[in-house]
C-alpha cells in the first residue's frame, strides 16, 4: 500500500465522490507531528494528518475535519492513541471532527471508532461519517474481510478447529487464567494460543495485565469467530425429510432406547435458539450426529435411528457431523433433549444461513441477561 499521504488523497477523493457536486473539500494547513507546545498528536514521527475544510454547495456553511490516515489500524490503537489524545485534537484544531481513512478496517475497529465519534472512510467502501455543520451523514458497507489479510490477523487466525476450542473456553470460562493453562485445557500447543492471545488483545477482545488474561469481550469474539466460520462449511451435512415432522425426531430423541447411535446428538441452529430467544419460527431442525463406520454412507445410521429419509427435496432436518468434538462439549438438556452450549449456539446461528444470524445475536442477547451459563473457573469445567 502507498504511504499514508496518499491514502489521505485517495481517501479524499472518495468523500467527494460521496458528498457529490457541488461541495468542496480542501486542506487547512497540514497537522505536524509535533505542535507547538511540544506534544505529540499522533504517534512518533507522523506528520501526514490532514486538517480539511467541508463546504457545502454556494459556499452558505463550512466546516473542519481533522483526517488520519494509517496503514492498519486496530481498536488497541483506537483506544490507546485516538482516543487519550482527542480532547488535545480538539484544542488544536477548534473542536474539528474525526475522519480516519484506511485501506480496510474490520467491523470491531469500525464498532471502536463509532463508539468515540469519530468517523472513517475505507478505500473498499466502508464510511461512517457525520458533521454538524453543514449537516452531512453518510454510511456506506464495503468489505466485511480483509481483502489483503496480514498472516497474523485474528480474521485469520480465527479459522479452524484449534481457534474454535480456544473461543469456546475464552467465552464459556470467566477469568483470570493465563495461556498455559487454556493450552492444557484446551488441548492445543502453547505457542499457538500465545499467539492468538496477543492478536486478540491487539483487536481489544481480551484484556490482560502482564501475561494474565484479566477481561474477555465476549459477545465480540463470539461475533469475530462467527466471521469465520460458516456452519454448512465447517461440518459435513446431509438434508433429510421427517415423515411425521421434525417434531417426531425430537420425541424419539427423549428417549434414548428409541435412538441407538454410537455418539452423542445435540440440537443447534434455529430450533435451539428458539428455546432461550424465541425470535423466529420454522427452519430446519439442525442435529449434530455421530458419523456411523462401516457402511458407503456416514449418515445412514443415525437417519436411520432418527426415522428420517435423506432428501434434498422438502428437506425439513439437517444432520452435521462436527469437525471438532468441541461443538459438543458443555452441552445442555433442554426438555430432555441435548442442547449445544449457549456459546456454540451462537456462533453455529451467527455462522449460518437465512435469518439465523438474526437468531444468534438474539442468542447472544439471552446470553448477556442471563449470567448462570458461564463458569466461574477452570477448575470447574465439568465436560
Amino acid at each position: 500500500m502507498d504511504d499514508e499521504r496518499e491514502l489521505i488523497g485517495r481517501g479524499l477523493d472518495r468523500l467527494r465522490e460521496l458528498l457529490g457536486e457541488g461541495w468542496q473539500v480542501a486542506p487547512v494547513n497540514r497537522i505536524s507531528a509535533t505542535p507547538r507546545n511540544g506534544a505529540n498528536l499522533l504517534g512518533t514521527g507522523r506528520s501526514v494528518d490532514e486538517l480539511v475544510a467541508v463546504q457545502s454547495p454556494g459556499g452558505s456553511d463550512r466546516g473542519e475535519v481533522l483526517v488520519e490516515a494509517k496503514r492498519s489500524l486496530s481498536p488497541v490503537y483506537v483506544n490507546t492513541v485516538l482516543a487519550p489524545r482527542a480532547d488535545l485534537m480538539r484544542k488544536l484544531t477548534g473542536d474539528a471532527a474525526m475522519l480516519v481513512i484506511a485501506p480496510w478496517l474490520s467491523p470491531r475497529t469500525r464498532e471502536t471508532l463509532r463508539k468515540l465519534g469519530y468517523g472513517y472512510l475505507d478505500l473498499t467502501g466502508n464510511v461512517w461519517f457525520r458533521l454538524n455543520r453543514p449537516g452531512v451523514f453518510i454510511e456506506r458497507l464495503g468489505a466485511q474481510r480483509d481483502p489483503n489479510p496480514r498472516s497474523h490477523s485474528s480474521r485469520q487466525l480465527l479459522r479452524g478447529p484449534r481457534a474454535g476450542r480456544l473461543v469456546r473456553l475464552l467465552v464459556d470460562v470467566a477469568p483470570p487464567y493465563r495461556a498455559g493453562e487454556l493450552a492444557a485445557v484446551a488441548g492445543i500447543s502453547l505457542p499457538y494460543v500465545s499467539r492468538q492471545l496477543a492478536t486478540l488483545e491487539e483487536d481489544g477482545l481480551i484484556t490482560r495485565s502482564g501475561r494474565t488474561v484479566v477481561d474477555v469481550d465476549w459477545p465480540a469474539l463470539l461475533r469475530s469467530r462467527a466471521a469465520q466460520y460458516g456452519l454448512l462449511d465447517a461440518n459435513r451435512h446431509a438434508a433429510t425429510l421427517a415423515p411425521q415432522g421434525p417434531e417426531a425426531v425430537l420425541r424419539r430423541l427423549r428417549h434414548d432406547s428409541a435412538v441407538d447411535v454410537s455418539g452423542p446428538i445435540a440440537v443447534t441452529g434455529s430450533w435451539a435458539a428458539r428455546a432461550v430467544a424465541p425470535v423466529s419460527v420454522g427452519g430446519q431442525l439442525m442435529l449434530y450426529v455421530p458419523p456411523g463406520g462401516g457402511t458407503d454412507d456416514p449418515f445412514e445410521p443415525a437417519a436411520a435411528a432418527l426415522g428420517v429419509l435423506q432428501s434434498d427435496v422438502g428437506a425439513d432436518v439437517l444432520l452435521l457431523h462436527p469437525r471438532d468434538p468441541v461443538v459438543l462439549q458443555r452441552w445442555r438438556e433442554v426438555d430432555g433433549v441435548h442442547h449445544v452450549a449457549l456459546s456454540q449456539l451462537a456462533i453455529d446461528c451467527l455462522g449460518g444461513t437465512g435469518r439465523m444470524p438474526a437468531d444468534g445475536e438474539a442468542v447472544i442477547d439471552y446470553m448477556m441477561e442471563h449470567s448462570g451459563w458461564r463458569l466461574s473457573n477452570l477448575d470447574s469445567l465439568a465436560r
